[in-house]
């Protein structure tokens, strides 16, 4: 039980008392409200994101850049840039968008340490027996 509790804190860090995780939990009950609808937290109206993150603007901007700059090719089963100019995304039918969109979201997560969209590894495939 013991060994569960500290795992969290990394080397030579203290463990966070009870009265600082105390803090923590008021201090994001205070400032994020649950939303049903997506199933998720959400900020709550007039809470600023803390320094560094980006908005949510920001990160659908980087996925619309990185759409407009890339396509999926089914062959090698990969995203891969686009040679010319960036394609108008406003040209596609909603079915191709959609798809690319689902397909990104399947391949790419977003990384909030290097404020970046990263590819997802895929698991190898189980051995049959």
């Amino acid at each position: 039980m013991v060994n569960a509790q500290t795992a969290g804190a990394t080397a030579g860090a203290t463990p966070m008392t009870r009265e600082q995780v105390k803090m923590e939990r008021d201090e994001f009950l205070r400032t994020h409200r649950w939303d049903t609808e997506t199933d998720n937290w959400v900020m709550k109206p007039g809470i600023e994101a803390p320094a560094g993150m980006k908005s949510r603007a920001e990160v659908k901007a980087e996925r619309e850049e990185f759409m407009r700059n890339h396509r999926w090719d089914q062959v090698s089963d990969n995203w891969l840039p686009m040679d010319k100019a960036p394609r108008d995304l406003s040209k596609l039918s909603r079915e191709q968008v959609r798809a690319e969109a689902a397909q990104f979201v399947r391949t790419h997560r977003w990384d909030d340490d290097k404020s970046a969209w990263v590819e997802i590894t895929p698991r190898p495939p189980r051995a049959r027996k």
